[in-house]
């Protein structure tokens, strides 16, 4: 197993965050707004959702990738510590899911 992590992907994000559009696609896709890196995110997730009904397990492991990163794209985008949503998804798995799910708010 490898020892790359997704707060590594999120310091990755961050030191890129500043950098030339020009010439870094995490620059370029944050100088174009959370609405492009949330078109992104949901792209490659759709694609990895086709790739798990093909059956195709390297290009789920591609797309898979792809979601992460676009995803904690879409959290600096955002304002989102990837350390709050690690905390909530904690808060989450202290419980069954069908408790947290009966403990939420309705909408």
């Amino acid at each position: 197993m490898t020892a790359y992590t997704l707060a590594d992907l999120a310091a990755l994000v961050a030191s890129r965050a500043g950098t030339d559009p020009a010439t870094s696609y995490t620059a370029k896709l944050l100088s174009e707004g959370p609405a492009k890196a949330a078109k992104k995110l949901g792209e490659e997730a759709v694609e990895a959702a086709i790739a798990a009904v093909q059956g195709d397990k390297t290009g789920l492991r591609n797309e898979a990738a792809d979601v992460l990163y676009h995803l904690v794209v879409l959290l600096w985008a955002g304002g989102v510590e990837l350390d709050a949503v690690m905390a909530e998804l904690e808060r989450r798995t202290a419980q069954s899911g069908i408790a947290e799910k009966a403990a939420r708010r309705p909408a």
